[in-house]
């Protein structure tokens, strides 16, 4: 006799918040590691991650863990381009539910915009931003955890993701204008122009590419699906973890951070990105306390302090970096806040700011 009620169902389980990456990010990494000659319990092992979670596309790898496997992997395999070359290989419809934003979008387009939309649902404490230069498109990736340090072979890896996805519909022969990398440029870099057929620039603040929008014009998608369109977007909600007060307030904090260096943020651009209406992130910050720009002053404050205690950059290259046109916007609005000039904070190490913070 069928004992239903002790059985587990799937459709009934409580399921973990998704914190990190989606597992389909590493579809197949384990075949591709074995491939390339590295011992797989070895580099599991040391990551921290049970290779049984790859088989289930929707379940949750915590971030450090996952840039640290594929680190990992390029130091067992002997592999400096891991990253790379698994990327080069990696199929959108591998990629999920986020590959099928992009596949079900009606255009090219319309793909990247999705595509970048979902990623911070599919990928948490990271900056994706598609930001229209004119001519052209700026696709900008860049992990924002503070316990990942070494992030190349991811780096690399979804760039080759983002490649791939364009060249689905546009043919492998397709370069994007110039490529960027945030890590230092590696000893044989061939491989990376080879595989990109373009320019690549290293050691840059952000990873990239750049498509021009004359490739994208007319470009409709092979398997365009607005319904299962509809429902992708959906289920990425649901796993992305976007419903409660905190979350939307933490993944907006993320967000402006990680965004600040590209110009004034818009309440308009940031709900977009968070799948949210403008009327519902402004009521989520209000449960909070908080306008939308009091939100944004409060991350300015948070990154100004910290990169005046690193001591790294000057003044003048601060101001850009905080969303300020001119120095003298971000000297004023500085003052405002803690009464003094960043000169002064820095030549007093903060002490005159942190009794106020």
């Amino acid at each position: 006799m069928l004992q239903t009620s002790a059985q587990f169902n799937p459709f009934s389980a409580p399921r973990p918040v998704h914190q990190g990456v989606l597992s389909a990010a590493a579809s197949g990494l384990d075949a591709f590691i074995v491939g390339q000659g590295g011992d797989l319990d070895r580099v599991f092992g040391r990551a921290g991650i049970d290779p049984e979670q790859l088989r289930h596309p929707t379940l949750s790898l915590g971030l450090p863990h996952y840039c640290q496997l594929l680190e990992e992997a390029a130091r067992q395999t002997g592999c400096e381009h891991f990253g790379l070359l698994y990327g080069q290989q990696f199929k959108p419809q591998a990629l999920g539910l986020l590959g099928y934003v992009g596949l079900c979008s009606a255009t090219l387009e319309e793909a990247l915009v999705n595509f970048a939309a979902a990623f911070p649902l599919h990928q948490h404490s990271t900056l994706i931003d598609l930001k229209d230069l004119g001519d052209c498109y700026r696709f900008d990736y860049l992990v924002r955890h503070p316990a990942i340090g070494q992030r190349r072979q991811d780096a690399e890896l979804t760039l080759g993701m983002a490649l791939n996805l364009m060249r689905h519909v546009l043919g492998p022969a397709w370069a994007p204008r110039e490529v960027y990398f945030e890590h230092q440029c590696p000893a044989d870099a061939s491989v990376h122009r080879e595989a990109f057929a373009a320019p690549v620039r290293f050691g840059q603040r952000c990873n990239g590419l750049l498509i021009p929008k004359r490739d994208l014009a007319g470009q409709v998608m092979p398997g365009r699906d607005p319904v299962l369109l509809m429902l992708v977007k959906d289920t990425l909600r649901q796993l992305g973890g976007s419903g409660s007060t905190h979350e939307v307030l933490e993944q907006a904090r993320a967000r402006l951070r990680g965004s600040l260096h590209l110009g004034e943020p818009s309440l308009a651009y940031t709900a977009h990105a968070l799948q949210l209406g403008e009327t519902t992130l402004q009521r989520r910050l209000r449960e909070h306390g908080l306008s939308f720009s009091q939100l944004v002053e409060q991350v300015r404050q948070e990154l100004a302090l910290r990169h005046l205690r690193e001591q790294r950059l000057s003044i003048s290259e601060l101001a850009p970096l905080l969303g300020y046109s001119e120095t003298s916007a971000f000297s004023r609005a500085f003052r405002r806040w803690f009464g003094v000039s960043p000169r002064q904070w820095r030549n007093t190490t903060g002490s005159v700011a942190q009794g106020g913070v």
